[in-house]
Parts: structure tokens; sequence; C-alpha cells
């Protein structure tokens, strides 16, 4: 597909079949470089590739394997109660998949990078989080022509906050930017794209299927409500371990910000937001559920792995990062 990329649209011919697990790095590297396309694109790509209909074709397929895999780990069945109650008992951890399975705890990043994690690590983990946090709310801002009243309204509320009420270094996209400069990153968006393993791409790719597809509006809603919702503590705890392995405030704003204003997000997106749309359209209940569920669903196997990575003392990318700032070589050893 990238060879393709590279030279003016022009029909694709046979593709290879789509075939593996949901979150292999081939497919999932394959459907980030098709989304991109609706972002920022790439430099030297012809921008018409956007929206031509062989590219999207294929995209669909990744697509259908992607969500596919996703609906049968997760499950898409009928909820109890009120979506607003139904999300808090999920970011809570009281809720099991709606495929009847035991739910499985997540391993928490967070809590690791606060008591144990090194400088390493932490910059590993910002290379990660990079895919997503250079277009923070980007593709959640999607929904916003496709709600309407108290729930639009709502969105648009948190939107605003992550895009710094319209001062640009307030954004929180910049904010991360800045957290990647005091670590010694390239803060560039898309630089390390070649470092990231499907999970890591699987936690972005989620966001921009919701947010391309009417249809998942819903879930677009549950994917923003819990990634609200399970802000705060995990926010507080990368900015303890920071602060622990000696990172400055400008390195911290990132986390401190997110801590202040998810505080607040957190009941506006259960209640306002995701609430007032189910109560306003229960059809789409399940939809936020699913959402929902899927966010914490991929969050899992992308944290899984990154702590299973350090735990054998190796990498959690896949290329090595080098130590490109000299001021952090003895920072948290």
């Amino acid at each position: 597909m990238i060879g393709h990329l590279g030279r003016p649209p022009h029909p694709l011919g046979d593709v290879p079949p789509v075939h593996g697990d949901w979150d292999d790095d081939d497919i999932q590297l394959a459907l980030y470089t098709c989304y991109e396309l609706h972002y920022r694109c790439f430099a030297g790509v012809d921008e018409r590739w956007e929206w031509d209909p062989g590219l999207l074709a294929f995209r669909a397929t990744l697509e259908r394997a992607f969500e596919d895999g996703v609906t049968e780990a997760v499950g898409m069945t009928r909820g109890i109660g009120a979506v607003e109650d139904q999300l808090w008992a999920l970011a809570r951890g009281g809720v099991t998949p709606a495929n009847g399975h035991p739910a499985q705890e997540a391993p928490s990043l967070s809590a690791y990078v606060a008591e144990a994690g090194t400088i390493d690590q932490v910059r590993e983990l910002s290379v990660h989080r990079s895919a997503y946090q250079l277009k923070e709310a980007d593709p959640h801002t999607w929904a916003i022509p496709r709600l309407s009243g108290a729930p639009k309204a709502a969105m648009v509320e948190i939107q605003a906050d992550e895009y710094g009420g319209g001062v640009e270094s307030r954004m929180h996209c910049s904010l991360f930017a800045m957290t990647m400069s005091e670590l010694g990153l390239d803060n560039r968006y898309g630089a390390y794209l070649d470092w990231l393993p499907g999970r890591t791409l699987a936690t972005v790719n989620l966001i921009s299927l919701f947010g391309l597809h009417r249809r998942l509006r819903a879930a677009l809603v549950g994917h923003l409500a819990i990634f609200e919702m399970t802000s705060v503590v995990p926010m507080s705890r990368y900015a303890a371990g920071l602060d622990r392995l000696g990172i400055g405030s400008r390195g911290r704003r990132f986390y401190d910000v997110h801590v202040e204003a998810d505080e607040h997000h957190q009941t506006i997106a259960a209640r306002d937001m995701a609430g007032r749309l189910a109560d306003d359209e229960p059809a789409l209940a399940d939809g936020i559920m699913f959402g929902a569920r899927a966010v914490m669903e991929v969050e899992r196997r992308f944290s899984g792995d990154v702590l299973a990575a350090w735990a054998k003392g190796r990498s959690s990318l896949c290329l090595p990062l080098p130590l490109e700032d000299d001021r952090l070589s003895a920072v948290g050893r």
C-alpha cells in the first residue's frame, strides 16, 4: 500500500487478502496509514488518495477485520440499566465484557510509572502515546456534527478544553509536545510512526474507525466518555512519576492539566453527553457501551504488552530509542 501511495492515484489491482489477528502489526499500520490521509497526510503523497474508491475499498477490508475482532473480544449485547450507571461501573472495574467472558483487569501502566518507571521507560511510553496525543481531540471532534442538543453541547464543552480554549499554547497536543521536548524526544507529528507496534496503533485506529463512520457515532461517544472518566487517577500518577524522575513542571504540565480538566469532564461526559444521548436516542445505548468496552480492551492489550516487555528488560517499541538529550542521562538513574 505504501508503494502505491508514492505514486499519483491509480487502480490498486489485486490486493492481498487481510488475515491474521486484528491487532497484528501489519494490519494496524496499513489501517493507520489509510486513516492518516484524513488527518495531516504524508509528505509526497497526492492528497487525492484520500477519497480514492480503490483505496477506500481496501481500507474497508481492514476495517472489517478490526471491527469484527474487537466485537468478538468485547461483545455487543443488550446492556442493563442506565448508560451513565453502566459507564461508571465499567470505569470502576465492576462490569464484565458483554461477551460473557470473565473480566480481565488491565495492568496499570500509570501505577508502574509512578512507583518504578525509569526515564527510558517514560520516554518509550511518550513515544507510544504520541500517535494519539499529538492529534488529541481531533478524531472525537468528528462526532460533533452528528449530535444535537445536550449531548452535542457537552461534547463541545469537553473538546473546547482539549483545544485549549482556542489558545495554541494551551492545546493539549501542544502540552504533550512540550512534554516530549522536555524528555529529549522529537515532538514533530508522526516522527515515531516506524517505532510503533500494532497494539499501539490500534488504540488510535479505534477512535478513527468510530469517528469516520456515522453509524458508529454512539461508540465514539462511549469512547470519549470512558476516556474522560478514567483519566484523573492515571494522569496524577504519571505526573508523580515524572516528578520522581526529576522532570520539571514544564514536562509535567500536560498531566497536571488533565487532572484539573478531567475532574470536571468526567461528569459532563457520563451524564450530559453519553447519558443524555442514550435518553434521547435509546437505540444508541448499546453502541455507547460497545465503544466504552472497546477502548478498555485495546488499552488492556497495549498496557499488557508494554509492561511485559519491560519486565523482560527489553524495549516495548519496534526499534531501539536513542537517548537524544544528554541532559537526561543523569535523570532517574
